[in-house]
């Protein structure tokens, strides 16, 4: 059992656990209704329960739901049970800095200022999944307060659902999606050609980078070294990846090994290969 501090909304109330102090987040349709504080509520199987306790890079859990609207935090809910849905177990206390996200963004597109996002592409790429999860926030957002949200503030979003589901902070996962960009950018500068980002073998290559940095970031090794055969055959392309691993080792502060230059040259040979074709 749990008794209400404060009902935020029909959907939303603050409570703390029967014979404890610590409070929590409760979420579910129609739990606030009509609920006054010191009042006990036993909590059915379709309630997310939200320990305050979490503290994020905005600040603490229990200040942002106090000074938040909460339809923001039914949002991010909604959000993170479809990204549940789609993943299994996820982290759920990030909710509270994916909803002050949100809420931040409706008060910036509300007073006309729009926050633009170089990497959104890279992200719809990258986290394909998480961003198909954040365009949920579109929906939610234009049915309660009517307006409209941009791919970019989608391609936040996404961040915080790939945070959910990894153990990588929405900060981490930003640089890697720009370290991601800078390594593409040096295999067009290197190749000189535009790599089509509607590609199979681009959306290959960035995800291959991708798992790369996660794999020197966990210090995970690949197992079979090809880099002798891939350098004999395409000694250009070996060339490119062993300079695109070295970048990526610094921009990251991670060590790559040496088999990884193998496989990527075999994936930017593949990406040169299918531009000539066109």
């Amino acid at each position: 059992m749990y008794r209400v501090t404060k009902a935020l909304n029909h959907n939303a109330i603050l409570a703390v656990k029967e014979n404890s102090t610590k409070e929590y987040l409760l979420l579910g349709k129609g739990i606030g209704f009509g609920k006054k504080v010191t009042e006990y509520v036993k909590p059915e199987e379709d309630i997310r329960i939200y320990a305050l306790k979490s503290d994020s890079e905005q600040g603490n859990a229990r200040e942002m739901v106090r000074d938040m609207n909460p339809v923001y935090l039914e949002i991010s809910n909604a959000i993170l049970e479809k990204a549940e849905e789609e993943f299994g177990k996820i982290d759920r206390s990030i909710l509270f800095p994916m909803a002050d996200h949100i809420a931040f963004a409706v008060e910036r597109i509300k007073k006309g200022e729009q926050i633009s996002n170089p990497l959104t592409q890279d992200i719809q790429v990258l986290f394909y999944k998480e961003y198909k999860i954040a365009q949920l926030a579109e929906e939610l957002i234009k049915q309660e307060e009517g307006i409209d949200i941009d791919e970019d503030e989608i391609g936040y979003i996404a961040l915080h659902v790939h945070s959910s589901i990894c153990d990588e902070n929405v900060s981490d996962a930003m640089q890697i999606a720009a370290a991601v960009r800078e390594c593409i950018a040096m295999i067009e500068d290197e190749t000189g050609s535009k790599i089509d980002v509607q590609t199979l073998s681009y959306n290959r290559l960035m995800n291959h980078v991708k798992y790369m940095a996660a794999r020197g970031m966990t210090g995970e090794e690949l197992k079979l070294d090809i880099n002798e055969y891939i350098e004999k055959q395409f000694p250009n392309s070996f060339q490119i990846a062993d300079a695109v691993c070295k970048h990526l080792s610094r921009a990251l502060s991670i060590e790559l090994p040496e088999v990884e230059v193998g496989y990527l040259a075999m994936h930017i040979e593949r990406v040169c290969a299918s531009e000539i074709k066109k």
